[in-house]
């Protein structure tokens, strides 16, 4: 069987109660000759590229989205007619920037189907995907008894947290697989301390989670459908717990803390009950909110590329200058482990959306993106964020932040300045001796002039690596020989010729220094007394350590 065939009957869910569990907004209804409480038996696609088979989706109540047709196409009557042919429930097509023809609105209007639309900036997918995790929720489990939760909006785990705490008598948690709260009820008095660490951390203290691992409490908790409870002990109020899973899945789970009070006599039994209840409502919430906060991320991306229009998707204020923070999360001179690096990027990003109304973050790879509004005259706002990346713990960051812009299509400007301090600070760490590595942070006014040095290097490796001269010979002489030339020019030339301080800086004698710097001009004509060769060798040598 189908898996959204599982009711097909006049019981089925009605096309108002689908509309009603979605995000409003999600689907307009343009014309409804039988009203939305025509019922609903399956949820299908249909692409007007392919050839249609009118009785592969001639199932009374279904209804269709036509992929790919407008209202306002030619095909869209055409389509219109043959799912009412079908006996199709409604009809979905894409809005579009122009309305419906009249000649597709009289037809809607002529026959039964529905005739439905979707915004331009919600995709297929997501209409599919909310739709069918709608149709199995609202298909009833009579034997769950599900009382009180069949009501809710689907994903609402708020009211579900609420709903269930009246049902159990007690404090209730959602949390995912991770112990990351997800939800909780309200309530006048906290059953205990764990509870109130556990909301106001949105996870429960790692030290708590290994304590239940240790004991076997977890490894209990996952491996049954059925309440397990947590007693009572000096610290902590007894508490019930119940996996949310899907199949073999664990989606979460559903916690209850007694408040002083014993828990209701069939507090088992309801807690039991919203074990079920809840696997549409964290399926949802796993799914579509994970899609979400994509698309949060990818406005994000498309406002630092220079797309202005994207501002709306992420809350951004137009005409409210803003400066750009990029932080990488490193650990010694390569980039961090996979773990520690993406946890040192969520203590920023959460460090971030506190920090002010309106800041904003995206990730890539290992480095985190943040957008920070600035109030008046104020030249370095993201000062206090690089204080905070210079003070997370087990782990390298560099951070940098770039001028403030006033306009939002300004932004890639902000934005690749950060990106050129962040370089700068790696390129300083690479010349730290070993372990002495530590993080770093600055604004782009502290590095003005070196990041000006690696924008001017970025434009001439390409055509320095077509040349030939005696900077090139001499590297290609170390290289080959294992010599140590360039190392010695470069550091005759940071020393501003003070061979005394090259020498040290390199440990070796001066008058070993003055013979390889001697070779150096007899080998390959490398003579520092040319005021041309010194520039050659500076912008060479550098080039020649971005390549190791």
């Amino acid at each position: 069987m189908h898996p959204f065939e599982a009711d097909r009957s006049e019981s089925g869910p009605t096309l108002a109660q689908l509309l009603a569990l979605i995000a409003a907004g999600t689907l307009d209804v343009v014309v409804a000759p039988h009203g939305t409480g025509v019922r609903v038996s399956d949820v299908v696609l249909h692409d007007p590229g392919e050839e249609r088979d009118e009785e592969a989706w001639a199932a009374t109540g279904m209804v269709l989205l036509a992929v790919g047709v407008e209202v306002a196409s030619p095909e869209a009557v055409d389509v219109l007619r043959a799912a009412d042919r079908a006996g199709a429930a409604a009809v979905v097509m894409r809005r579009g920037t122009r309305g419906p023809r009249t000649a597709l609105l009289e037809a809607a209007e002529r026959g039964r189907t529905a005739l439905l639309t979707r915004r331009p900036e919600q995709g297929w997918t997501e209409v599919l995907g909310r739709l069918r995790t709608a149709l199995v929720h609202s298909i009833p489990d009579r034997s769950a008894g599900t009382a009180g939760v069949d009501g809710l909006r689907l994903g609402d785990l708020s009211g579900l947290a609420n709903t269930v705490a009246d049902l159990v008598g007690g404090a209730i948690t959602i949390e995912d697989p991770q112990s990351r709260v997800l939800a909780y009820s309200r309530m006048d008095h906290e059953p205990d301390p764990m509870r109130r660490l556990t909301i106001l951390g949105q996870e429960v203290p790692r030290w708590r989670v290994v304590e239940l691992r240790e004991s076997g409490f977890f490894q209990a908790l996952w491996n049954t459908d059925d309440v397990v409870r947590l007693p009572a002990d000096d610290r902590y109020a007894e508490r019930l717990a119940v996996a949310v899973r899907h199949g073999s899945e664990v989606l979460g789970s559903i916690w209850a803390a007694t408040d002083g009070r014993p828990l209701a006599e069939d507090a088992v039994a309801a807690l039991r009950t919203a074990g079920r209840a809840a696997v549409p409502h964290l399926s949802h919430h796993r799914t579509w909110g994970r899609a979400a906060a994509w698309a949060r991320e990818g406005a994000v991306h498309a406002l630092l590329a220079g797309s202005a229009q994207a501002a709306h998707d992420v809350g951004i204020v137009r005409g409210r200058p803003y400066a750009v923070m990029v932080a990488e999360a490193y650990d010694g001179p390569e980039p961090a482990p996979g773990d520690v690096g993406q946890r040192v990027l969520d203590v920023l990003a959460l460090q971030a959306a506190a920090y002010r109304p309106g800041c904003v973050t995206a990730r890539s790879g290992q480095r985190l993106y943040a957008l920070v509004p600035a109030v008046d005259g104020e030249t370095d706002p993201a000062r206090t964020l690089l204080a905070t990346a210079r003070g997370v713990p087990r782990a390298v960051v560099f951070a940098g932040s770039g001028p403030v812009v006033a306009d939002l299509a300004e932004l890639p400007a902000s934005r690749d300045a950060a990106e050129l301090v962040v370089r700068v600070l790696r390129e300083r760490a690479a010349r730290l001796p070993a372990g002495g590595t530590g993080s770093a942070v600055a604004s782009y006014a502290e590095v003005a002039a070196e990041a000006a040095v690696l924008r001017l290097l970025d434009r001439v490796e390409p055509l320095w690596g077509a040349m030939e001269g005696p900077v090139h010979a001499m590297t290609a002489h170390d290289r080959a020989h294992g010599s140590r030339y360039a190392e010695s020019v470069a550091a005759h030339l940071d020393a501003f010729g003070d061979t005394a301080a090259a020498a040290r800086r390199l440990n070796v004698h001066p008058n070993t220094l003055r013979y390889r710097l001697r070779r150096a001009r007899d080998l390959f004509g490398v003579d520092l007394a040319d005021p041309a060769v010194r520039l050659l060798a500076e912008v060479g040598l550098r080039l020649d350590r971005r390549t190791g």
